[in-house]
């Protein structure tokens, strides 16, 4: 496929590397933004360990087109290397002020025609947008962990994107192989208003007694969920869920975006889910 943009993205967590990893199996060259050279590093490494797996199980691209996918991506910690990026998204640690930051940047050293996205789990675009001189070419791209296998992305506007960044938006994830969903903004869009609040509340309810396991089963075998909640959160980072709900609580001020005991716990003691081998569950 021939490349149709300059993609960048800021920051090389989990969903930064799988972002990257989706434009550059869709053929676009791939600025990747991170100042800490250990975060590129382990997200170089996942994204070979993820094309390796698909290439195994026959659902990703052929094995000698591995190096030609991984060529694509460049590496950097210096933000001044997406000058001349087309389509930047960002997806940085979930820190209102970080992000104010980052777009404030990005805005006086972009082109005007470049579109910016934010992958925020919670914040208002409208907000982030606010730090630009661009609302119009602002919007927010939701991606769902893990972006390579995950078919639909929340498509954030806000009342001043203009119809064709969105329009630019949509065919970027078409390219990408992804179905964009477009809805309006707020705290925590539709994903997140309502996941976090069923999170929330399955974590609490682990401290009555009940365990991990039955709740999740709760959901997997009487609603039919793929994934019950706190499996979901172990996916997530339980540490992106502890700053999430701390977004929806200050945005909201609705008391039920509080973070449980339990969950406060294992974060604190580093069990953070499916990255760290332990959180609601254990990933030997």
């Amino acid at each position: 496929m021939t490349a149709q943009h300059r993609v960048g993205v800021v920051g090389a967590g989990t969903m930064g590397a799988g972002i990257a990893q989706c434009a550059a199996e869709a053929g676009m060259p791939v600025t990747v933004i991170d100042p800490d050279p250990a975060a590129a590093e382990r997200a170089r490494r996942s994204i070979r360990a993820t094309l390796r797996s698909s290439v195994l199980l026959g659902r990703g691209p052929r094995s000698g087109e591995l190096t030609e996918i991984t060529d694509r991506i460049r590496w950097s910690e210096r933000i001044e290397d997406l000058r001349d990026a087309t389509f930047i998204i960002e997806s940085v640690t979930e820190r209102v002020e970080l992000k104010y930051a980052v777009f404030a940047e990005l805005d006086w050293m972009c082109p005007p025609s470049a579109v910016f996205a934010s992958g925020t789990s919670a914040i208002p675009i409208a907000d982030l947008a606010a730090q630009t001189g661009r609302p119009e070419r602002m919007l927010g791209l939701h991606f769902m962990n893990p972006a390579p296998l995950t078919e639909a992305v929340e498509v954030i506007t806000t009342a001043d994107t203009a119809p064709d960044t969105l329009t630019t938006a949509l065919d970027f994830l078409a390219a990408l192989g992804k179905r964009g969903i477009v809805v309006g903004d707020g705290p925590g869009f539709v994903i997140n208003r309502v996941l976090m609040l069923a999170i929330a509340e399955a974590a609490a309810i682990t401290e009555s007694g009940t365990d991990a396991a039955a709740v999740d089963a709760l959901f997997e075998g009487c609603l039919g969920h793929r994934m019950g909640p706190l499996a979901t959160a172990d996916l997530i980072g339980l540490d992106n869920v502890a700053d999430t709900l701390a977004v929806l609580r200050d945005a909201t001020g609705d008391s039920r975006y509080r973070t449980p005991d339990s969950l406060a716990g294992l974060v604190r003691d580093g069990h953070l889910g499916r990255k760290s081998g332990r959180g609601f569950h254990a990933y030997p």
